[in-house]
């Protein structure tokens, strides 16, 4: 390639580089937008309470990652199991998604949004040794600043919704 050529082609490549970008996704400013932040009152560091049983069920650490566009939940039961969660809000389907994996037992994938003062997430729990059940979750912010979590898995036998875990999220002092 003679010079005349090579020119054109750092011209142009350095006008691209120096030009506005117009793509929507470039001028995105991260993840502020109220959407993003419907789930941030479950941010924190928590002990769990068994709302059945009133024992402490574990502790769970909830933090915001990359920019604020995803929430990493990291948890410790009691009795020593352990489960990790993303969650993220898709503003191409205009929902929030949790993904969860627990060490060889189950995993979790539902999604939905906010209904009234509530996040509701609704799809499917998957034990390894078992069938895929249907699966809800309620996450509830109170006045006193605990967040209840309700999750119910369906029962085909009955038709009805059973109470998998009913819990109450107390924040930790810090």
């Amino acid at each position: 390639m003679s010079d005349g050529p090579k020119l054109v082609a750092i011209s142009l490549l350095a006008a691209v580089l120096v030009l506005p970008v117009n793509h929507s996704w470039a001028q995105h400013s991260g993840c502020s937008e109220p959407q993003f932040r419907a789930f941030d009152f479950w941010l924190g560091e928590w002990e769990v309470t068994d709302n059945v049983s009133g024992k402490v069920a574990g502790s769970n650490s909830i933090q915001k990652m990359e920019g604020g566009c995803m929430l990493l939940e990291s948890w410790q039961g009691a009795e020593g199991s352990t489960g990790t969660s993303v969650n993220y809000y898709n503003p191409e389907q205009g929902q929030w998604r949790q993904l969860w994996i627990s060490q060889g037992r189950y995993s979790i994938d539902i999604a939905g949004g906010m209904l009234a003062e509530e996040m509701q997430l609704v799809g499917n729990i998957y034990p390894f040794n078992g069938s895929a059940a249907r699966f809800r979750g309620t996450w509830t912010p109170n006045a006193d600043g605990s967040v209840r979590q309700f999750f119910e898995q369906y029962n085909d036998d009955t038709r009805s919704w059973d109470v998998w875990f009913d819990g109450r999220y107390l924040r930790k002092d810090n």
